[in-house]
């Protein structure tokens, strides 16, 4: 969020310096209840589209009172001082301002820590998702396990439910029974497993997190509880983390069909798309993915968040053809240092860009988190740490565009040919014997391939190289003209 707010940009200063400023500026003491332009001509020398064009800020924007306060208590503070030391002090403040909502953004970090996050839960515990209990819900069909987990499907027990049949395995009444109205996805820790705990107690903090910075992003999380007994799928004292039911398959379930994308074609856009040539329909699908999850990583990155674990298992795809982020154990909020230690992550070979650590391997152990906070946009900018993530956008990009990299080995292979090329996509495409059927990629001149190539890379000396979230979105594959008129045509088109 932070990082659409405000960017550093030449014309940040300058405007505030470019004429004098007035001697008082008491006539803003109604700041808090003025709009930008009225405030700006209250200003009269600054220029009346500063606040949206230089800061970045608006009345929209959940930052904007803050800013209204602090020029406000500025000019209270200043009014007596000479017309230099003035200037002096808004420079500073200027300079103060870009640093701390600069990405990750550390006001709006602190705004979150110490407002919202205790606002939520306040919240929940007023309606009871921090005081949720093994009873309140049935546990259903086994859905998949990890390291430290197995997930369940699951519902929220209705009220005056026959105790009897609160607990245990009900896979034929989540499906049939009507009584079920609310389903849920339900997380059991592994207990006696070194590093469980630890690692749910990470995601369940990751959760809350992004579910307040950017809850589009993720599945809506309800809480957690603790067994209190031992029955059946529970263990005395074993953790459970719960999410709401979004859907019951992610994208490796679909790219394991031989028919993807069309098998997850009306799931996107609510139909069958007609009026296209095969080749641009199955484009078209996988751009609309490709956007939702690059979107998705635009706003983690924002609040200093790293995935850190993003592949098609991850990526879950509800019922209204939302992309949604799932699985936050190996996340790191780089803005405060939570959940990293240098040299260490669990890493998906598979999906894991070539320098393995999402920072320098040199990188020491973050300090107390309100430094690590305030130190968090040089680190962002010396490293660019939201790049790990892209380059496992890009291998996603490839294995949906190239069929013949959708089965485990064909992309373990891939990643070998990959590193025997540098890391180059075109070095690889002129090396490999697999022969890639890359058509799709190399629709409207290249420019996926072009997308493609500039995410599945090396890291230059610089920890520059590859595109971030921001910049991919920008990127041709994204805003070309035949893009935007296949849309229309494919609305014009629908069929059941």
């Amino acid at each position: 969020m932070a990082a659409s707010i405000l960017r550093p940009t030449p014309t940040l200063s300058i405007p505030c310096l470019s004429s004098p400023l007035p001697n008082s500026l008491s006539a803003c003491a109604p700041f808090r209840r003025t709009s930008p332009s009225k405030c700006s001509a209250l200003f009269g020398q600054i220029p009346d589209d500063l606040f949206q064009n230089a800061l970045r800020v608006d009345e929209s924007n959940p930052i904007f009172p803050f800013l209204q306060h602090g020029l406000s208590q500025i000019d209270r503070f200043t009014a007596e001082l000479p017309e230099n030391e003035r200037w002096g002090v808004f420079t500073a403040a200027g300079i103060g301002w870009v640093y701390l909502t600069a990405r990750p953004g550390v006001l709006m970090g602190a705004i979150d820590a110490y407002i919202l996050a205790p606002l939520q839960l306040g919240f929940d515990s007023l309606i009871g998702r921090r005081n949720l209990t093994m009873s309140d819900f049935v546990v259903g069909e086994r859905l998949g396990e990890g390291s430290f987990g197995v997930v369940y499907s699951g519902a929220i027990v209705p009220k005056n439910f026959p105790a009897e049949e609160r607990l245990g395995n009900t896979k034929r009444r989540l499906e049939t029974d009507g009584r079920f109205k609310e389903r849920v996805i339900l997380k059991k820790v592994k207990v006696g497993t070194k590093g469980a705990e630890e690692f749910a107690e990470y995601e369940e903090w990751f959760n809350y997190r992004v579910s307040r910075a950017a809850p589009e992003s993720c599945a809506e999380f309800l809480g957690s509880f603790v067994a209190d007994k031992t029955r059946l799928e529970f263990i005395k004292g074993g953790k459970w983390l719960v999410w709401k039911f979004e859907g019951d398959r992610n994208l490796a379930d679909y790219l394991k069909d031989r028919n993807f994308p069309l098998n997850i074609e009306s799931t996107m856009f609510g139909r069958v798309l007609e009026g296209l040539e095969p080749i641009r329909r199955s484009a078209l699908i996988i751009k609309q993915i490709m956007r939702q999850i690059i979107t998705s990583l635009k706003r983690i990155h924002s609040t200093g968040i790293v995935h850190r674990d993003i592949k098609p298992a991850n990526l879950v795809v509800t019922k209204k053809g939302q992309i949604k982020l799932i699985d936050f154990g190996a996340a790191t909020d780089l803005r405060i240092g939570k959940n990293y230690v240098p040299d260490s992550g669990l890493l998906d070979p598979d999906y894991c860009p070539p320098e393995l650590f999402v920072l320098p391997e040199e990188t020491p152990t973050p300090p107390a988190e309100p430094i690590a906070a305030i130190l968090s946009p040089v680190l962002w900018l010396l490293n660019s740490p939201d790049l790990f993530d892209m380059y496992s956008a890009g291998i996603i990009l490839m294995q949906m565009a190239v069929p013949s990299l959708r089965s485990t080995p064909a992309l373990k292979n891939f990643n070998s040919e990959l590193k025997t090329a540098g890391y180059n996509l075109n070095t690889w495409r002129q090396c490999t014997r697999s022969r890639p059927d890359l058509c799709i990629l190399d629709l409207d001149s290249g420019s996926g391939w072009d997308l493609a190539t500039k995410l599945v890379s090396e890291r230059s000396s610089l920890r520059r190289g590859r595109l971030s979230a921001s910049a991919a979105l920008r990127h041709r594959y994204f805003l070309l003209g035949g893009d935007q008129a296949a849309a229309v045509l494919s609305k014009l088109s629908l069929s059941r």
